[in-house]
């Protein structure tokens, strides 16, 4: 499953640069599915939408930092444990039970945004970040 930030957050900015998918932004920012990762141009995303991956998107939250669900992959591929969660000094970054994912699909959700295209053959991660042509 994704992390996401609760409200107890205090804005201290320490998880953001942990993110090795640039998914963490600081509130009231814009971001783009393409910073920190190696998709450009038009993608699909699981839930079917299509997105241009240089586009600014609006930001999550305007109160504190937040977490983009579409390229949080718990650190998989990375790390054995959510970084913006062991460095969060009031532990506010938790499992987004909204969003459970299994490890399978992180990895290769990972795998898709940093450049390994090869990974999408399972029946549950086909669908994901597909780059339309």
């Amino acid at each position: 499953m994704a992390i996401k930030i609760t409200d107890d957050c205090i804005n201290c900015g320490a998880c953001e640069p942990e993110c090795p998918n640039t998914a963490i932004y600081e509130a009231a920012f814009d971001w783009k599915f393409s910073e920190g990762t190696s998709l450009k141009g038009d993608i699909k995303l699981p839930s079917g939408q299509n997105v241009n991956a240089d586009t600014e998107q609006e930001a999550v939250s305007d109160e504190y930092y937040f977490i983009v669900t579409d390229k949080c992959t718990e650190c998989k591929g990375f790390h054995d444990e959510p970084q913006c969660a062991a460095v969060c000094p009031v532990d506010c970054c938790v499992p987004d039970e909204d969003n459970v994912e299994s490890e399978e699909f992180l990895l290769t959700k990972q795998s898709f945004m940093h450049g390994d295209n090869d990974k999408q053959s399972s029946n549950e991660t086909s669908s994901w970040f597909s780059v339309k042509s």
